[in-house]
């Protein structure tokens, strides 16, 4: 079974939980909330480095959309979580900095999307020479390039998601990932090892 295969097949299993969840079901909304909670945590670090603020965004999230529950119609449960975390952090940002309102997205925050691969190399003590390329690699690249990669390689959205989850268009994720991939060529060797690795860590 290939990436794509276990994501609908995941995707399969989250729309069970989530439409007990629309019947009530606060134990299958739990399973629901604890299985989207590391991505949600993840994909909130490429928007701002405080844990606090992004654990209290999830759990604010999460009571909303449970006391919306019944309101809310979902096709692709992890694309609409992170959507609408994607939201309310741009919200909630605005909200604090009203004469920045207008202020570009690749503006707020500079923090890695990938902590949690770095965590696991330092927990699993291996630092090949590949492995620190790939992370330095990564950090240096755009918000915007860093947050379609984490969409792509990390969650297996195609570009017509990543699209409507970042509210661009379909030729704007493809250049985002060009360009992203052509720096991250220039800076690692082998590029397919690099993205091995990420899949070894995150998949």
């Amino acid at each position: 079974m290939n990436k794509r295969e276990r994501i609908a097949e995941e995707n399969v299993y989250l729309l069970n939980l989530w439409q007990q969840s629309q019947a009530g079901d606060s134990l299958a909304f739990c399973q629901l909330a604890d299985k989207q909670y590391r991505t949600l945590f993840n994909y909130a670090t490429n928007f701002t480095s405080d844990r606090e603020f992004i654990k209290d965004s999830i759990q604010e999230l999460l009571i909303h959309i449970w006391e919306k529950r019944q309101t809310i119609n979902i096709q692709y449960v992890s694309i609409y979580f992170l959507k609408a975390l994607r939201n309310q952090l741009l919200q909630e940002f605005r909200r604090n900095n009203p004469a920045n309102s207008l202020l570009d997205i690749d503006e707020i925050g500079q923090i890695s999307d990938y902590q949690t691969v770095e965590t696991e190399i330092e927990q699993s003590e291996i630092y090949s020479e590949n492995q620190i390329k790939v992370r330095s690699a990564i950090n240096e690249l755009p918000r915007r390039q860093k947050e379609a990669v984490f969409l792509k390689y990390f969650e297996g959205m195609d570009n017509e998601q990543i699209a409507d989850l970042m509210q661009v268009n379909r030729q704007s994720v493809a250049n985002l990932l060009f360009k992203a991939i052509s720096f991250l060529k220039s800076h690692i060797q082998v590029l397919s090892h690099m993205l091995a690795l990420i899949c070894t860590f995150n998949c």
